[in-house]
């Protein structure tokens, strides 16, 4: 299967480790129980028929296997899958390429798809309804001519964390929308649990489940700092991980008992020291960080809210009673 991850140079250790983490096929895939179990059926259904997979689009929070997921479609399909970003591509020639170059029944996976700039976009329309691309030949002008050219049929695979930033024409054309959603501290584990054996780290059920509950609900993080302590039992320890380890290398890296980083404290106290506890708005709030506003709506803040944490209110961000409780602070009386 051709994955177009990196266009150049040699991978490093730890991307090489990503790839070996990946899973390959929706039963080896852990979580998001509803998506996989539609996913199947729509696959099953689609191979039965002799057609490629609707479009599909999936959106939630980064870091949750959407990358996974079309890699493992493509591998269930027996089809190769493309990988690009909507920022990589700039131009409506670099997309017309990209369509062409598919053969029938390929996946093009395009990262952060509501970043595409609307030429772009508009070029999709005919390629996902029609499976043609409208290409314009000569210069701009008079002269200029604008022919059709057929596409084979392929899946587009479109993944974002900001659904709302989508345009409803581009939304429209899938036929298949999924939401994922932060994993359970048991997922987290087994996943865990699995990433250690292909490592070929030795990690006790309390070990991973200390790592599981401080990694945000996030499989990436999960296996990120699943290699960090894994650093910290080699040098310090004997190389097995238990609930010790673990709990004593995250402290060490900052990660607290509810997967908070430095930034996420530096958040929440700033909203209850600066701002009373709030309500501030996202820009005023964004401008006392230092922080773009999109990264705290779209990193930090999903994590803080799902964990009740934090508050979203019409007049801003809100702290709530529990972030004091974490941070051993009195409640204010309102």
């Amino acid at each position: 299967m051709e994955r177009r991850i990196i266009t150049g140079g040699k991978l490093t250790e730890d991307a090489k480790n990503d790839n070996i983490l990946r899973p390959q096929s929706l039963d080896d895939y852990v979580g998001q129980s509803a998506v996989k179990e539609n996913l199947k059926i729509y696959i099953q259904a689609a191979k039965q028929r002799g057609e490629s997979l609707d479009h599909t689009l999936f959106f939630g929070p980064p870091g949750l296997g959407k990358t996974t997921l079309a890699g493992i479609i493509a591998n269930e399909m027996g089809v190769h899958v493309k990988i690009t970003s909507g920022p990589a591509i700039a131009k409506t020639g670099e997309m017309a390429a990209i369509l062409t170059g598919l053969s029938d029944g390929d996946i093009l996976f395009i990262d952060e798809i509501h970043r595409l700039n609307r030429q772009v976009e508009e070029m999709l329309y005919p390629a996902m309804e029609d499976f043609a691309v409208d290409v314009v030949i000569g210069n701009a002008g008079p002269q200029a001519k604008s022919i059709r050219l057929d596409l084979p049929h392929f899946t587009l695979i479109g993944a974002t964390t900001r659904a709302g930033l989508l345009s409803a024409p581009l939304r429209d054309r899938f036929g298949v929308i999924s939401h994922l959603e932060f994993y359970q501290p048991t997922e987290l584990q087994e996943i865990i649990q699995k990433s250690a054996t292909k490592l070929g780290v030795t990690i006790d059920a309390e070990g991973a489940y200390e790592l599981a509950r401080r990694s945000r609900g996030t499989p990436r993080l999960a296996n990120r700092l699943l290699k960090r302590v894994r650093d910290f039992a080699e040098v310090n320890y004997d190389g097995h991980i238990t609930k010790a380890v673990a709990a004593e290398s995250l402290d060490r890296l900052d990660v607290d008992s509810m997967g908070l980083d430095n930034n996420d404290r530096k958040m929440l106290l700033m909203i209850m020291d600066s701002f009373g506890g709030g309500p501030v708005g996202l820009d005023t709030l964004a401008a006392s960080l230092g922080e773009d506003a999109g990264t705290i709506e779209d990193v930090y803040e999903p994590y803080l809210v799902q964990n009740g944490l934090i508050h979203r209110t019409p007049k801003g961000r809100v702290v709530t009673d529990l972030a004091y409780e974490h941070f051993h602070r009195p409640i204010p009386q309102a």
